[in-house]
């Protein structure tokens, strides 16, 4: 590729309209990009250089993401959209698109005895990665030797990106190369005469600079493999298996141990932002009935014309909710996540009792009380609430017998019911009735289900029975959904 001074620029209006296009897939992913940050990225473009891919990146997300859990969808769909415009970015690259190291920059393969067919010592990887470290661009080319070195990758071989990267990092050893890389700033520190570190502190600060670093080099590892899978493959075939799912669009049901911590931590902002909007909205909708003499005293300043309509102020009535909630093995995380949205915005309600059950059913409102920790209370919902009758299988039919014999007289008119589960009774009676007898005292009865509207009424679901005596029956796979229901709860 040509040098910085002949790189061959994309016009003004060819980038407008790659922006342009890189918006609409981020849109599409889900991320909330508004016309305002469309134009803001374009900007902020007029101060970088084109050719410095990092600047390049940094400044889009700046402009473009406004959430850290966002970052990993942007992070791959720029690799995947940029991929095969080589002549945006000065990558130094070979015809065939893998990097080629520039001069003084010692690369797996480039060492002696390292050939296409020999190994690299511990010890000289873990030199050639120091000396990587000190440059993000040299670190970047380290990746891209090691991918070609070590991942094996062939044109068109049906294999995912998953096992390219670890081939890579299996051959890295990254797991002991951090001991490796401490040990070798040692010596160093002892050869040129400034002694070991100089207490605790200085060394773990030294062992969390290097970990932050051999992290970074995991990362470009990967994005390395993703532009190369996106040059034999295309882009849109790599969009389609590559694009991660935002945190609040994966389903509860089938989230993985990090989708779920990344849930986690989206349940408070989203109850802030939620409660926010929802109490803005609230103020908006109820001004009041017109206050005729305040009206009247008002118009005195206006020659008699009543320019300014006086309202009294409105005492708008919060909803009581009470949640029933399945928490039995295959909906038991959706259950969780709900329950700690719910009660996160209790301020939105004038008071939020919650019940629990499987085949026997107990009140849990008593966890959440006087706990700021709502994780704490789900954990003590896990241990200590009685919600195992027989043998321990979903029976909605007895827990709601149960609820309605313990509890039924506490549902009122200002009483909002909402029942969370999947409605798979495993072929016991479903007792209906009973969802019959709390529609004609609750204010509203919810159903919502995590599982796709497909499934209902299959097998041994039986949402049908119950859907007839709802005001609602809702799908909620992920948090998206759930918002959406939230507000339409509060506001009725």
């Amino acid at each position: 590729m040509s040098d910085a001074t002949t790189l061959d620029v994309p016009a003004p209006g060819r980038m407008l309209d790659l922006i342009s296009g890189f918006v609409h897939e981020l849109r599409a992913a889900g991320l909330p990009v508004s016309m305002t940050e469309n134009l803001d990225a374009m900007r902020a473009l007029e101060y970088v250089p084109i050719e410095d891919r990092a600047a390049f990146k940094t400044a889009l997300a700046a402009t473009l993401v406004k959430h850290a859990d966002h970052e990993k969808v942007f992070n791959i769909l720029f690799d995947v959209y940029f991929a095969l415009q080589p002549y945006i970015f000065d990558d130094e690259e070979d015809g065939d698109g893998r990097g080629r190291p520039r001069a003084g920059v010692p690369v797996p393969g480039s060492m002696p005895g390292g050939g296409a067919g020999g190994d690299v010592s511990p010890e000289a990887l873990a030199a050639m990665l120091m000396r990587a470290m000190l440059d993000p661009d040299a670190l970047r080319r380290f990746a891209a030797a090691a991918v070609t070195r070590h991942a094996g990758m062939e044109p068109g071989r049906p294999v995912g990106g998953t096992y390219y990267l670890y081939r890579t990092l299996r051959a890295l050893d990254l797991d002991s190369l951090l001991d490796r890389l401490m040990e070798q700033l040692a010596q160093e520190r002892i050869e040129t005469g400034r002694g070991g570190f100089a207490d605790e502190l200085a060394e773990r600060l030294a062992r969390e600079e290097l970990a932050a670093r051999i992290q970074r080099l995991r990362e470009e590892v990967e994005a390395e493999i993703r532009r190369r899978l996106v040059a034999d493959r295309g882009p849109q075939a790599m969009a389609n298996s590559l694009r991660a799912k935002l945190p609040e669009d994966v389903e509860f049901m089938h989230a993985s141990r990090e989708e779920m911590a990344a849930l986690q931590r989206a349940i408070g902002p989203l109850a802030r932002a939620l409660a926010a909007r929802l109490a803005m909205r609230r103020r908006r909708h109820h001004r009041g009935q017109l206050d005729f003499r305040a009206t009247v005293r008002r118009s005195l300043s206006y020659g008699g014309v009543p320019a300014e309509p006086r309202f009294r102020r409105p005492h708008p009535s919060k909803p009581e909710i009470m949640v029933i909630a399945d928490i039995s093995g295959s909906v038991a995380s959706f259950a969780r996540f709900t329950l700690q949205l719910v009660h996160a915005l209790a301020s939105q309600f004038s008071r939020v009792r919650s019940f629990v059950f499987i085949d026997g059913i107990d009140e849990v409102t008593a966890f959440f009380e006087g706990n700021a920790d709502l994780g704490d209370a789900v954990k003590r919902i896990n241990t200590e609430a009685d919600v195992v009758w027989v043998d321990g299988h979903s029976d909605y039919g007895h827990a709601f017998e149960v609820f309605n014999h313990r509890w039924g007289s506490d549902v009122t008119p200002k009483t909002s019911v909402i029942i969370l589960g999947d409605a798979r009774n495993n072929y016991h009676a479903s007792q209906s009735w009973v969802l019959a007898e709390l529609q004609k005292t609750a204010r509203h009865l919810y159903w919502i289900d995590p599982e796709p509207a497909a499934y209902w009424n299959t097998g041994d679901s039986v949402i049908g029975d119950y859907a007839q005596y709802c005001d609602g029956v809702y799908e909620c796979r992920n948090l998206r959904q759930l918002e959406r229901f939230v507000e339409a709860v509060i506001e009725s």
